[in-house]
């Protein structure tokens, strides 16, 4: 076929263009919390070569003979504990947070939401946007601190997607927000609002972060820094509280040394110290899900009080409260300059 015989630019089928697009992108989440669900979730999120950096052909086998026949049902278990009507937690609150930005910027933005693992997918949304007519999208990773197995795979797959379209949108990619004073002030007053609501004082407020192997930090990825600044700037925020402060880090995986203190111990350790009242809050997380709402709210709960605690409070993340929502508006808003 010659050129003379494909379209001329006067049948050109018909396009959309001239809006923008915002795209909120979490970690991920199964669809259901079946055991079948959940191994297909894990499935794709420790075959992510940015998350598990063990080459292939010694991880994969680890990966299918053993963790995708055990881990599954122990989680989808966990899972079921913070269920709810409207589904995931972490997917529900997302998808509000995506719903409480759209129509609140200029009349030709479009806000929708993905997942890096499961569904929404991030290919999926991008493409419905780039249908709609947004030539110009934002990818809006909600990783306070930047880690290489959060923020840089959200950008690998939106990069994937792109490498497949003749016509690309522009994209731009929300920067990480870890000192960001929109971000620490509004940490600062939700924390303040939720301490101010309990019947009892903490003496220690610890704060949580998602844990990561230890060699990440060796090899450049600036997530512990980030989650010490990050800390230091809401310690010094909250100061007149008379708290003290601790920072941990969560979620262990596999027998490899993880950034340290994790935060079972530092719960443990409190309690046989003599803490009587602690209150925990995971600033690394944009909404709560499984690993706030089971692991701290209640593996931690029984930890503290197992060993000592009496009374405990886990605080729930920004999510859509006034504060999250108004950071999350202002933090876009910034990032759309120059667009709207």
């Amino acid at each position: 076929m010659t050129w003379q015989d494909q379209q001329l630019p006067g049948e050109h089928p018909p396009v959309r263009s001239g809006k923008i697009g915002v795209l909120l992108v979490n970690l991920g989440t199964p669809v259901a919390p079946t055991t079948a669900d959940v191994r297909r979730y894990l499935a794709e999120f420790l075959s992510d070569r940015r998350v598990i950096e063990i080459p292939p052909i010694a991880w994969q086998p680890i990966l299918r003979g053993i963790i995708l026949n055990t881990r599954p049902q122990k989680s989808a278990e966990a899972y079921r504990k913070v269920w709810s009507e409207d589904g995931s937690p972490l997917a529900a609150i997302t998808k509000a947070q995506a719903a409480a930005m759209d129509g609140v910027f200029a009349e030709n933005v479009m806000v929708d939401w993905a997942m890096r693992y499961g569904e929404p997918a991030i290919p999926d949304r991008l493409a419905a946007l780039h249908d709609a007519g947004c030539d110009r999208i934002l990818l809006a990773p909600l990783y306070p601190q930047y880690c290489a197995a959060t923020t840089a795979t959200v950008v690998d797959k939106a990069g994937d997607w792109l490498r497949e379209q003749r016509w690309q949108p522009t994209l731009r990619t929300l920067p990480p927000y870890h000192d960001d004073p929109l971000y620490i002030d509004a940490l600062a007053q939700d924390v303040e609002r939720q301490l101010d609501a309990l019947d009892f004082e903490p003496e220690v407020l610890l704060l949580s972060f998602h844990g990561m192997p230890a060699r990440t930090l060796a090899l450049g990825d600036p997530y512990h820094c980030h989650c010490q600044k990050t800390a230091r700037l809401l310690e010094a925020k909250m100061a007149g509280r008379g708290l003290r402060f601790r920072t941990s880090f969560q979620s262990r995986f596999g027998r490899a040394k993880w950034l340290d203190p994790a935060t079972d111990e530092v719960l443990m350790e409190e309690g046989r110290s003599g803490t009587k009242r602690l209150a925990v809050v995971a600033p690394g997380f944009s909404a709560d899900c499984l690993e706030t709402l089971e692991e701290l709210a209640l593996e931690g709960k029984e930890q503290f009080e197992e060993t000592g605690g009496e009374r405990f409070a886990a605080l729930s993340c920004l999510n859509t409260s006034d504060a999250g929502l108004a950071m999350l508006e202002g933090l876009l808003r910034r990032e759309l300059a120059g667009w709207i």
